[in-house]
């Protein structure tokens, strides 16, 4: 697959309190599209990284419902994946790809 096939994939890494916490037991969080699949995910992450994926755990956050001057809005669905890598493999998405 091409670069860009993994960037539809992989919207962006989720840098939030939590996640770098967990980043110690080599997890780390993306947040990806809706529609993608654990297999499109590993492959996107070996693709982009060049490290070996060994598990990988999805949530869906469903959209909340939001009152603004009176207004309602439902915001909408997010994706995150939480990636576990191999042993011996590190990575570091604070530098940028």
């Amino acid at each position: 697959m091409s670069k860009e096939h993994y960037y539809a994939i992989i919207k962006s890494p989720a840098i939030t309190e939590k996640s770098t916490l967990i980043a110690n037991t080599n997890t780390h969080v993306f947040n990806v599209a809706l529609r993608a699949t654990k297999p499109q995910i590993k492959a996107a992450i070996e693709g982009l990284f060049s490290v070996k994926v060994k598990a990988v755990n999805t949530l869906v956050r469903k959209g909340k419902l939001r009152v603004f001057k009176g207004r309602k809005a439902l915001l909408s669905d997010h994706k995150k994946a939480y990636v576990t890598l191999a042993d011996g493999e590190r990575l570091d998405v604070t530098t940028g790809l």
